[in-house]
């Protein structure tokens, strides 16, 4: 697949803003570290794009805002956030070898952040372009999501610089995703003296998850999916305590609001145990529909460009959610998100920053064909 047209990026100063952010290492809820990676957010911003990146402060670090000024048309957006904790980079350096860059966070997502910029830079005219780099968006997005949404109203168009789908594809629908968890409260007692004194929360647990399980609707594209459970404190104690947590996803509003209402309405199976429930599908899901006039836009400047609706959110949900148009999946092109494998194809990475170069000049002047 190749770009109608191109302008002039330079692969080797994108790989150095990459290896300046991947060096910074930012695992979420970190603030001293989402702290200084903010500001190396900031410093690569204004070195290629010029003008001031402000950063915005949350309970849960900075994030990094810059307008190139002007009528607000296009916001590409972002995070800055990993998921790696502090000390990996020294097990796992930035580096480059055989068509490969690897390094924590660089496939999730700072590749498609620095490819993102350098597409802009090369714009004789950024008017009307925003860039916002979020410190949460690996952890829920909760202090960012007021900011995105409002960004996102003023724009009316979102493309967001998260990785690519298998294969170099771009992201036009994703699941309504959330996590569940459950509580069970029981009755501690002694396990061989009298174990029918005590009400056992792990039995409990064991029924809520057979029940869990069953709210699935795979036909739908509904995921319900227990993935961490603990319970009980000593071998020959009954447990009074279990929880289990669960991860949900949803392809429609009519499954969001089924699946809440359905936690909420869990109820015991053992007579004494009881049962609370926390959690929310956070993330409403992305519909094809919010996406297909930026892909359209996108297929003709790469004809043959491949769009999927995919299992994983982003911050993409939340702009999509609320009527405005959203093309996700234009950052880099490579795999192992969340991975020791993470890697990104160089060879990829001058025509995605021209992908997006191309379709903010479309969005600044909706009548220019492309």
């Amino acid at each position: 697949m190749t770009m109608r047209e191109t302008a002039p990026v330079s692969v080797d100063a994108m790989i150095e803003d990459l290896r300046t952010l991947v060096e910074v290492e930012s695992p979420s809820r970190d603030l001293v570290a989402l702290k200084a990676s903010a500001e190396a957010v900031a410093a690569v911003i204004e070195n290629r794009l010029g003008g001031r990146a402000v950063l915005v402060e949350s309970e849960a670090g900075p994030h990094v805002h810059w307008s190139g000024g002007g009528e607000p048309a296009v916001l590409i957006l972002g995070h800055h956030d990993t998921v790696f904790p502090l000390g990996t980079l020294a097990r796992r350096p930035f580096g480059v070898a055989d068509g490969h860059v690897s390094g924590p966070g660089v496939f999730d997502m700072l590749g498609g952040l620095v490819q993102a910029i350098h597409g802009v830079a090369a714009l004789a005219d950024r008017s009307g372009v925003e860039i916002l780099v979020t410190a949460d968006e690996e952890v829920g997005s909760r202090a960012s999501r007021a900011l995105i949404e409002e960004r996102a109203l003023a724009c009316g168009a979102v493309l967001v610089a998260e990785g690519a789908a298998d294969g170099g594809g771009v992201k036009t629908g994703r699941k309504g995703c959330g996590t569940f968890q459950v509580f069970v409260e029981g009755r501690a007692s002694h396990a061989g003296l009298e174990p029918e004194a005590g009400v056992n929360a792990l039995v409990e647990a064991a029924h809520q998850v057979l029940d869990i399980v069953a709210l699935g609707r795979s036909e739908l594209g509904t995921t319900v999916t227990p993935t961490v459970a603990s319970a009980g404190t000593l071998d020959n104690v009954v447990p009074a305590g279990a929880t289990v947590v669960v991860d949900v996803r949803v392809e429609s509003a009519e499954e969001k609001e089924r699946i809440e209402a359905a936690f909420a309405a869990l109820t015991p199976h053992l007579d004494g145990a009881r049962i609370r429930v926390e959690g929310e599908v956070g993330r409403p899901p992305m519909p094809r529909s919010a996406s297909a006039t930026l892909f359209a836009m996108a297929e003709r400047l790469v004809p043959g460009l491949e769009g999927r609706a995919v299992g994983g959110g982003s911050d993409g949900n939340f702009t999509a959610a609320l009527g405005v148009a959203t093309l996700d999946g234009l950052g880099a092109v490579g795999g192992g998100a969340h991975a020791d494998h993470e890697y990104v194809v160089v060879d990829t990475m001058a025509g995605r920053a021209n992908l997006v170069a191309g379709l903010v000049r479309a969005l600044q002047d909706p009548a220019r064909k492309v």
